[in-house]
């Protein structure tokens, strides 16, 4: 039978469904019936047993569910990390993402949840960006990320649409770009010339003034300059097979060429040559990193500074007139040097304020992009070195003998100097020397289906599979670069008959 249970400050009734399970009496929601006496609840519970017991007792219902806490929103930050985790791509990709997504898109996105996100706030970050003095250009590219990982969001079906394309302009002019960058420096073969030269006279070697020449003739990237294997320079070509990709943690990737653009590139004359007695001079061995024997090597430390500073011995030499052992002599065995020879290298040491083993130390195995751009290729072709704290952006400080001048290195350079460089081609990059070689393309009327061979581009056009290059269009490319070539050497030996730089000195004499 049924009976009352004291409940607290209640009483509530209780019921046997079947032998060994108890019920308890409930309103129609399910909820319990508080009864204020024992006898109250007793009789409900005797009530329902009744019922029971005739089987005429409906169903109990369901208790109410309990509350389920909300899902927590999926934030951008969680699903980026996760969407880079996902990415096999190649390691300069790879950089490139994490780059733009950690120091440009987290810091503003991190712990929004991603359904969250609308164009408005998207806009409002770029235009931020822009306030903060970034390039239009870069933010751009970052934002072609974020759409990119909103894009797959979307396909994730985490979201219905993209917040990130862009719209197009209304009621502003459409149809060319309203954010252009300045127009690209260019120069011409007389340009890449000196450029080399002052390069190597900064650099105190012919290295530089080969591979800017090379650069210059030949259209390559910087990191096919940088990652040209001796094996694959040939008598009349070099061949494209390999790049090195710097990485933000300073490891050079050996990888293929961008876009795959594997070619063979026709090398003049001239420019045989000069490759051939640069591997020659320098008998190149395998680099540490890779194992592999490039035809270039660093200027810097070995221990990775990009600039060495001071006066080198092979300023002395060439201030003197002599050869760098006749400078070593004189420093370790004078009295096996003339008289009048050793007094001019006396005073080419004192005229520079050359400093003994202040400038020594093994090479790096491989240029740095920033450091060869920076303290060789701008100084060369501006005539100025960039600011680098705390000392201000100032001109390259050089002694006016022999011409084009000697740099002065080390402290007190600046009281000791004769003169400056005057700018070849104010705003040139390294990458400019690449636009310059498109230029002599076509200002050579070069076919197109030889200038996108050369220079690693892709036409996916119809006509292009009908073009096809001869060896006709070889032959006259290479005597129209060589002439080019030819020009420029003479006419920088109407401004002077020799130079500093042996490899282009020989150049000068050959021609006399």
């Amino acid at each position: 039978m049924g009976f009352g249970e004291k409940r607290g400050d209640y009483y509530r009734g209780r019921y046997w469904l079947a032998p060994g399970k108890l019920a308890t009496v409930a309103d129609e929601n399910g909820a319990t019936i508080r009864f204020r006496t024992k006898r109250e609840a007793a009789k409900a519970a005797n009530d329902k047993e009744a019922l029971v017991r005739a089987g005429t007792l409906p169903p109990a219902p369901k208790p109410a569910p309990e509350p389920q806490p909300a899902p927590t929103p999926l934030t951008f930050g969680e699903y980026a990390s996760s969407w880079y985790g996902e990415q096999d791509l190649a390691a300069s990709t790879m950089q490139n993402y994490k780059r733009h997504i950690e120091q440009h898109l987290l810091p503003e996105f991190e712990s929004v949840p991603i359904v969250e996100m609308t164009r408005a706030r998207i806009e409002a970050w770029a235009k931020a960006e822009r306030e903060r003095g970034y390039a239009v250009s870069s933010i751009k590219t970052w934002r072609s990320t974020l759409h990119l990982v909103l894009g797959d969001a979307v396909e994730d079906g985490i979201r219905d649409s993209n917040p990130a394309a862009r719209r197009r302009g209304r009621g502003k002019r459409a149809g060319r770009s309203r954010n252009r960058g300045p127009e690209k420096v260019v120069t011409d073969a007389l340009g890449i010339l000196l450029i080399g030269e002052r390069a190597s006279l900064l650099s105190g070697r012919d290295d530089e003034f080969v591979a800017v020449v090379s650069k210059g003739f030949t259209g390559k990237r910087w990191g096919e300059l940088v990652g040209l294997e001796t094996e694959y320079v040939r008598p009349t070509s070099v061949r494209i097979e390999w790049q090195l990709y710097e990485l933000d943690s300073g490891e050079l990737h050996r990888c293929p060429p961008k876009d795959d653009s594997y070619r063979t590139i026709d090398t003049p004359p001239f420019l045989s040559a000069l490759l051939a007695r640069q591997i020659e001079r320098n008998q190149p061995k395998p680099c540490a990193c890779h194992g592999r024997t490039y035809v270039f090597s660093g200027h810097g430390a070995a221990n990775g500074a990009a600039r060495r500073t001071g006066v080198k011995l092979v300023d002395v030499a060439r201030r003197a007139g002599v050869s760098a052992g006749t400078v070593s002599n004189v420093l370790n065995r004078p009295e096996t040097v003339p008289e009048v020879t050793r007094l001019r290298v006396t005073k080419a040491i004192a005229d520079l304020g050359y400093l003994r083993n202040g400038a020594g130390g093994e090479n790096a195995a491989h240029w740095r992009r920033s450091g060869f751009a920076q303290w060789l290729f701008q100084p060369a072709a501006t005539g100025w070195y960039p600011k680098k704290s705390p000392q201000p952006a100032h001109p390259v400080p050089v002694l006016a003998e022999p011409w084009p001048g000697i740099p002065a290195r080390g402290r007190g350079a600046a009281a000791r100097a004769e003169a400056c460089w005057l700018p070849i081609a104010q705003g040139l990059t390294p990458h400019g020397e690449r636009h310059a070689h498109k230029v002599m393309l076509d200002w050579l009327k070069t076919p197109k289906v030889l200038t996108d061979e050369r220079m690693g581009h892709l036409d996916g056009s119809v006509g292009a599979r009908y073009s096809h290059v001869t060896q006709e269009m070889r032959d006259e490319l290479m005597e129209g670069l060589t002439r080019i070539w030819e020009e420029a050497l003479a006419a920088r030996r109407r401004m002077s008959p020799c130079s500093t730089v042996a490899v282009l000195d020989a150049l000068l004499r050959d021609r006399q």
